[in-house]
């Protein structure tokens, strides 16, 4: 669930000599608005934790790309049988945990493993429900089986959720990582920062870094003025864009605006009276206006959409006039629903700025109709225990940033516990469809579907607004998947 957020007239020989102390910079301070509940990316929902670990610290079979494409990782190759059911991944060789023990496929066999194990408690235990078995062939070499093809098992493998950890560390996982990547852990100021250094032993491409430090910043002021006082080098998703005019009109600084997978929503409790009845859950998506939450929450920056579907997704489905803003269309379906109002719920907001702007305007949107919603804020942690788990909520507003994920909509215990048995059935279907035509209707159907039944009200597109110092290269201007991949960043010569 995702977060973020003068000098000028410089004689030419300060400018130059500024330039020259950049490039030799090694270490850089990346800003960032969640501090992770851990550091497990195996064992919770919270994006924080790969925003911190996703391909700096872990890495996996596979790996997503800037561009969203999928790329080799641990697996350098793999080959895939003719009946699509069994799936050979080729290992690097030579690979070391950043503790000096060997990574070979035991390791892969043991985390895959663990991952499907009935008592597992990764937050996306779904990518691995297709493995029947999983063998080390021999120590560069796993053979993974399937219970049915799956064509997206390679992208299913570049989630953070599935990166290769080792037995002999995983007691310490959480507050200790132990990774096979660029980066490894040094150290941990819970409240304030972590600090990851370049692992000098890396088996591939080494970092042009030697150090990166993770600075949590909760506060939009807070974030703005750290990074004007250049104590930050980095802000991604920065989290007061009323401030980008100030940042775009600094020669220090740069302003990237990508996209990202993460669909901001109202999310509806579907099981909590009265949000169990479809139209009072139609009532309330008809009860906001998606481009004053835009405008006010976000200063403009933002894609409206209708469904859980990333717009620049080429099977996206522009389905916003069918929850288009009519209050008096939502105070018609509340009586007609029996809805005696004013009707009071709980909305609970996690920290990101998006989530708490937005609820004060989407209460008083809510209010227009006679729905009484009632802020509460809580902490990240929080949120992940008693909304996510718990499902103690009626609403909350959250920014779902895993890539390709409608099928979270086939889990009826998943956290708005939606229960429809058509649309399992149909994710079933595009889990075993190997034809791309076939595929691409089916997940069109799938958005009209969850529009149809209003499962959550669909606000906006979060955008991947990043402040960085004029001088570093390399950062992702989009996230295909949420992580501040440090691999490649540098500082300009």
């Amino acid at each position: 669930m995702t977060n973020r957020f003068t000098t000028v007239g410089l004689a030419g020989g300060l400018i130059f000599g500024a330039s020259v102390a950049i490039a030799q910079q090694a270490d850089i301070t990346i800003g960032q608005q969640l501090e992770p509940p851990h550091l497990d990316p195996t064992s919770a929902a919270a994006g924080a934790i790969d925003q911190v670990v996703y391909s700096n610290i872990f890495e996996g079979l596979t790996r997503f790309g800037p561009d969203g494409s999928v790329g080799p990782g641990l697996a350098r190759s793999w080959d895939v049988s003719e009946d699509g059911l069994t799936y050979t991944f080729h290992l690097a060789e030579g690979v070391k945990f950043h503790d000096g023990t060997t990574m070979d496929a035991e390791d892969v066999v043991f985390s895959l493993n663990r991952a499907r194990a009935e008592d597992s408690a990764n937050a996306q235990k779904a990518l691995f429900a297709g493995i029947t078995d999983v063998v080390a062939t021999d120590a560069a070499t796993v053979t993974v089986t399937l219970s049915n093809p799956d064509g997206a098992f390679p992208f299913k493998m570049a989630w953070g959720d599935a990166v290769i950890v080792a037995p002999e560390s995983i007691d310490g996982i959480k507050t200790t990582p132990i990774g096979t990547g660029a980066f490894m852990f040094d150290n941990w100021v819970e409240g304030d920062r972590i600090e990851l250094k370049k692992n000098p032993e890396y088996w591939g491409e080494p970092a042009m870094l030697d150090a990166v430090t993770f600075k949590f910043i909760s506060d939009p002021t807070a974030a703005f003025a750290a990074m004007m006082a250049e104590d930050v080098d980095v802000f991604a998703a920065f989290p007061a864009p009323e401030n980008l005019p100030q940042f775009d009109a600094d020669p220090r600084f740069k302003v990237l605006v990508g996209s990202t997978e993460g669909e901001t929503i109202l999310a509806i409790n579907n099981k909590q009276a009265p949000f169990d009845n479809v139209r009072v859950r139609e009532a309330v998506a008809h009860a906001i206006n998606r481009q004053e939450i835009i405008d006010g929450a976000q200063f403009g920056y933002g894609t409206p959409i209708g469904t859980h579907f990333a717009p620049h997704n080429p099977d996206y489905v522009d389905l916003t006039g069918q929850s288009g803003y009519d209050p008096e269309k939502a105070k018609m379906l509340l009586e007609e629903a029996g809805v005696t109002l004013p009707l009071k719920v709980k909305m609970t907001l996690p920290p990101p700025s998006y989530a708490r702007r937005g609820g004060e305007i989407i209460a008083a949107q809510l209010r227009q109709v006679g729905i009484e919603a009632q802020i509460e804020n809580v902490e990240w942690a929080q949120w992940l225990e008693g909304t996510f788990r718990g499902k103690d909520y009626a609403l909350t507003i959250v920014s779902h940033t895993e890539p390709m994920d409608i099928n979270i909509y086939a889990r009826p215990d998943y956290y708005f516990q939606y229960d429809n048995a058509d649309f399992q059935a149909l994710i079933a279907k595009i889990d075993v469809e190997s034809d791309p035509a076939a595929r691409s209707e089916m997940f069109k159907q799938a958005q009209q579907v969850i529009a149809d039944d209003y499962v959550n009200a669909y606000l906006f597109q979060l955008p991947l607004i990043t402040v960085a110092k004029a001088g570093v290269e390399g950062l992702w201007e989009n996230a295909p998947t949420q992580a501040a991949d440090m691999t490649a960043v540098h500082w300009a010569e």
